[in-house]
């Protein structure tokens, strides 16, 4: 039997990196349990209406966040707050796949424009690795805001 997998973050910021995260897949927060959110609505406000309406204090309102794929495929990414800083480079990293199936000079120039999306968006480039054909397709290296390497692939 198959096991779902969710990704966790520690973060000091858990709302505005999941909210990075959700921009950079396309994904969407939930909303809180047993809560039906109308079209349209705003699913951290409904989130802070809960958490008020149960009695949590406003400092541990952005103790946790998460982010969902829309489709249901993709893993659920969960963010939680933690006081220590980033200590050091990430054994694991996501990587976001941009370009697949593309090659050459029309696979970096995708990787080229996503990297730049993500940049508005808060992320920070490291470097960009050019391919080495037959192994290496190329990519790009970046740290979302709170510096948590992934690569563009």
């Amino acid at each position: 039997m198959s096991r779902h997998l969710q990704i966790t973050f520690d973060a000091h910021d858990p709302r505005a990196l999941s909210s990075f995260w959700r921009d950079v897949l396309g994904y969407h927060h939930p909303g809180p349990p047993g809560v039906d959110l109308p079209e349209g609505a705003d699913p951290l406000a409904a989130w802070d209406e809960f958490l008020a309406r149960v009695g949590v204090p406003e400092d541990q309102r952005n103790t946790r966040s998460a982010v969902e794929d829309p489709e249901g495929h993709g893993p659920r990414l969960f963010f939680q707050q933690v006081p220590e800083d980033k200590a050091g480079k990430n054994r694991v990293h996501l990587d976001v796949r941009a370009a697949p199936g593309l090659l050459g000079e029309e696979r970096m120039a995708a990787l080229e424009a996503e990297c730049e999306r993500l940049v508005a968006l808060g992320a920070t480039r490291v470097r960009r690795h050019e391919p080495e054909p037959p192994m290496g397709l190329g990519w790009i290296v970046m740290t979302d805001p709170e510096g948590n390497e992934f690569c563009l692939d």
